[in-house]
């Protein structure tokens, strides 16, 4: 082991590097090849808090949820080998939603590589294609650049994650003092906006201006780029109006009025389709087009005309034919386009009347089944008890499954911004139960809320511990139907009801939580459904909701097309 000078090895140089990056928050998991680095976070004044959770895959969906709620990077750790492993779908699935997420993964030593050591493994391969940057650092003073140039990666351009392996025998070797420092410029993401080229902005408006029935459809990138007022300027001016992918949920309020909500397959409705399906010109801001929202490219057709906005060159013109696109940050973009509207005499698209009529329609369809009638819970009436419930500023965080679509479709959140979270790049189960912890810590003043089926439940219950060890009063609920319901509803669509290999046992989730030391109900009446959640969300701690609801193959689903 190398001598240490001035007090600081490898170790130390890493929590004081992320201390300088402005790093608040760590989610990770012990392990052997990490005792460095857990002693120098033991021993150092550092005010970075650490939170122990059970898996590692828990600890990088709770710095995703972290990371969405405060615009700044999360951050994870594991140890070696099957903690590399355990940690890769959370890495995958920021860095295709565009969120900052760095991941380190201790390894073993430098010196033992090509021993046959125990837990080795090729962390750079293995992270490879999963990250916008990723190395594993070979000696300790390359630590701290190998720390800022993931940084500057992850919240520079398209946003995403990095991986820093950080072998055992470099945490105690020395590290000068002075490399410490930190670019303040990167402590939030989007850093160093790039503006839109001379010309774009307004080319984009002059194309808008010509058309008879635009559409905006806003993806994720609008709400990472905090480009939610430049967006409302905008399209008020224009009457315009908007829908929004899954991810784009927060681009306007869901009670704005030229909010026309989510199309697609997923979540989207007949009703918020017809403008998909009418509109001469179709304004994607920061979203891939891709498949869901698209309805797999149904929408737009063949001659409809395409602008788009983004600040990832390789999404436009990937799908579509695109008359104008744009390459910049949303929220620059969307300035100079308010800038090129001034003083010119506008035309009004009549967005606000078209969206109150579609509204009316879909919800009248909506309050039918959210009644509290029937011998069985309907998934309309846990969103609709939700909507009248929830205080304005909560944070609502689904699994992709059961509940993704129907809130969707249907929640009504009155605030813009990153107030629904959901994991759409992968879809993978277990996402929402530490998620909606990583988003509590992020935004502690806001009522958290976690939805989930019983089926993603099961991947994640054991992060209860950590729940009820931290004392969030984190809200889950799990809307449980005893069988992978996307699945099955598929089967009922796509192979003649022919089902297989999707029904489980009926689990007592209630009773479950209540062993990790979570304050639990259970529920199966409609009339009883509405002062349970109320008592669940009232309470000063952690709880969850067992939901005993209809089938997803039973039901009415907002859902066009259940294959993504």
């Amino acid at each position: 082991m190398g001598e240490r000078v001035n007090g600081m090895n490898g170790a130390e140089a890493m929590v004081r590097q992320l201390e300088a990056q402005g790093v608040t928050h760590i989610f990770g998991l012990c392990g052997d090849t990490t005792l460095p680095f857990y002693d120098a976070m033991l021993q150092l004044d550092h005010g970075i808090t650490h939170v122990l959770t059970r898996d590692e895959r828990s600890a990088c969906y709770m710095a995703d949820g972290y990371s969405r709620v405060t615009g700044r990077v999360g951050v994870c750790e594991g140890p070696s080998g099957g903690g590399a492993t355990y940690i890769l779908p959370g890495l995958i699935e920021a860095n295709e939603s565009s969120y900052a997420v760095l991941s380190i993964t201790t390894d073993i030593s430098v010196a033992s590589y090509g021993k046959y050591p125990l837990t080795q493994v090729d962390q750079e391969a293995l992270m490879r294609p999963l990250t916008k940057w990723n190395t594993v650092i070979s000696r300790a003073d390359h630590i701290p650049r190998m720390v800022r140039a993931a940084f500057r990666a992850m919240t520079t351009g398209r946003p995403g994650s990095a991986h820093l392996g950080l072998p055992y025998d470099i945490q105690y070797d020395a590290v000068p003092p002075e490399d410490i420092w930190a670019d303040p410029a990167l402590a939030s993401y989007p850093a160093q906006r790039a503006a839109p080229a001379p010309g774009a902005a307004e080319a984009a408006v002059e194309a808008i201006l010509s058309a008879k029935a635009p559409l905006v459809v806003c993806g994720g990138g609008v709400v990472i780029a905090g480009a939610m007022g430049e967006l409302a300027q905008f399209v008020e001016a224009l009457d315009l109006a908007v829908a929004t992918s899954i991810s784009g949920q927060g681009a306007l309020a869901d009670t704005h009025p030229l909010c026309l909500g989510v199309v697609g397959s997923n979540g989207g409705t007949d009703e918020t389709w017809e403008m998909m399906e009418s509109a001469d010109l179709v304004i994607f801001m920061g979203c891939r087009a891709g498949s869901t929202t698209t309805a797999r490219w149904e929408q737009p057709k063949p001659g409809q005309r395409i602008v788009h906005i983004d600040s990832d060159p390789m999404v436009i013109g990937a799908n579509y034919p695109t008359e104008v696109g744009v390459v910049a940050d949303l929220q620059l973009a969307l300035s100079a386009m308010n800038a090129a509207l001034q003083g010119r005499s506008l035309p009004q698209f009549g967005g606000a009347a078209r969206i109150a009529d579609i509204k009316a329609r879909k919800f009248a369809r909506f309050d039918t089944l959210a009644q509290r009638s029937g011998d069985q819970i309907r998934p309309e009436m846990v969103i609709d008890a939700l909507n009248t419930l929830l205080p304005e500023t909560a944070t609502v965080v689904s699994d992709p499954g059961t509940s993704c679509p129907y809130w969707s479709a249907y929640g009504k959140l009155t605030l813009p911004g990153r107030r629904f979270i959901t994991n759409r790049a992968h879809g993978a189960l277990g996402y929402a139960l530490s998620a909606a912890l990583g988003a509590w810590f992020g935004r502690p003043d806001s009522k958290v809320v976690g939805l989930m089926g019983d089926g993603s439940f099961a991947f994640a219950c054991g992060e209860l511990e950590t729940v009820a060890r931290t004392g969030a009063p984190v809200t889950y609920i799990v809307l449980s139907n005893a069988s992978f319901g996307w699945i099955k509803a598929s089967q009922r669509d796509d192979c003649d009801k022919r089902y297989y290999n999707v029904d489980f046992n009926r689990t007592d989730q209630a009773m479950v939580a209540a062993g990790f030391g979570i304050k639990s109900y259970s529920v199966s009446e409609p009339a009883q459904l509405d002062a349970t959640l109320a008592e669940a969300l009232a309470f000063d701690g952690p709880t969850l909701v067992d939901v005993r609801c209809q089938p997803l193959e039973e039901a009415a689903a907002p859902v066009r097309r259940w294959m993504g």
